[in-house]
């Protein structure tokens, strides 16, 4: 039996959805291991225990958050090496896929990033070219790392679970060239969930003219994340954490709605693999109609608040 690692980061007091996600693919590919950096809560290890983890492999130096990267994918290489991994599982973010680069040649490991989808025999299912395509590949060498995309599986628990063993991994010193973190600043928090891993995502693009406010009331309204493309974060008119695209984040959500979006290649490779597109642009020859499942030719001012107000409606 394969035995699957999954890389979980600073979880905090509880898993994220992306983290249970990755949790469960082990599961269908072997015995699940989990290497955890950062403070490990008690509910996080009840968690972990019931999606079937088998052991928890934990850094002996407690300052990984003080560098970039390299540290991070110190640890992992031990990790992987201590628990005789033949499949590390990460998430596809930004970090995710750098760690998982660097992972990739201290093990001598073959990469797949942008992973939709795992089969039990470990091919993996990978959407490119902006999403325009899914390919199959599958790592040739002993061991594979694999960076998936949020909402590719439903999380699903296993069906008995016992509390893992905690296995302390020593990790290599290369603090002496990696780059270190001198200062954070703590993001205010939205109330909205998290953009990479939210169900629903409103986007709003050069058509919101600076004012995102129907689209939050949009988004209040569905539970979803508030998103923006380029010309929107440029034009500093919201956060550029919030830019979705080839040079942004990557969504898969099950519904996407965009809102003054032309849709060009660049922003299809951030959304293109969301479930269900609905696109709201004045322009009727708007390249993202080619890609949307519904369309509305209409002025975004007029239809979203209908849109929203029909939803409260309906909601009670």
């Amino acid at each position: 039996m394969a035995k699957v690692l999954v890389f979980i980061d600073n979880p905090g007091a509880a898993l994220k959805k992306s983290s249970l996600e990755l949790l469960t693919i082990a599961r269908s590919l072997g015995e699940t291991v989990a290497a955890v950096n950062g403070e490990l809560h008690d509910d996080v290890a009840s968690t972990l225990a019931a999606y079937g983890t088998q052991a928890l492999y934990r850094p002996s130096a407690a300052d990984l958050d003080d560098y970039l990267v390299g540290p991070k994918a110190a640890f992992l290489a031990a990790a992987a090496d201590a628990a005789g991994a033949d499949v590390v599982l990460a998430e596809n973010s930004a970090e995710g896929k750098e760690i998982a680069a660097r992972l990739g040649i201290r093990l001598g490991a073959g990469v797949i990033t942008d992973v939709v989808a795992v089969d039990p025999d470990g091919t993996a299912h990978k959407s490119v070219l902006a999403g325009s395509y899914t390919t199959t590949a599958k790592a040739t060498t002993p061991v594979s790392v694999l960076t998936v995309k949020p909402n590719s599986v439903t999380p699903e628990p296993a069906v008995t679970g016992t509390a893992p063993e905690s296995i302390p991994v020593q990790v290599p010193d290369v603090t002496a060239a990696a780059a270190r973190v001198t200062a954070r600043t703590e993001k205010p928090a939205s109330g909205r969930p998290d953009l990479s891993e939210a169900r629903v995502v409103v986007a709003g693009g050069r058509g919101v003219d600076g004012n995102f406010g129907p689209l939050e009331e949009l988004a209040d309204a569905l539970g979803a994340a508030i998103g923006a493309s380029r010309a929107a974060t440029d034009a500093g008119w919201i956060g550029h954490d919030a830019q979705i695209g080839q040079t942004g984040k990557t969504v898969a959500p099950q519904l996407y709605i965009s809102a003054g979006i032309s849709g060009a290649i660049q922003q299809k490779a951030g959304m293109q693999t969301a479930k269900v597109i609905v696109a709201v642009n004045k322009d009727a020859e708007s390249p993202v109609f080619e890609i949307a499942d519904f369309g509305i030719v209409g002025d975004l001012f007029q239809v979203l608040p209908q849109a929203t107000a029909e939803i409260k409606k309906r909601r009670g």
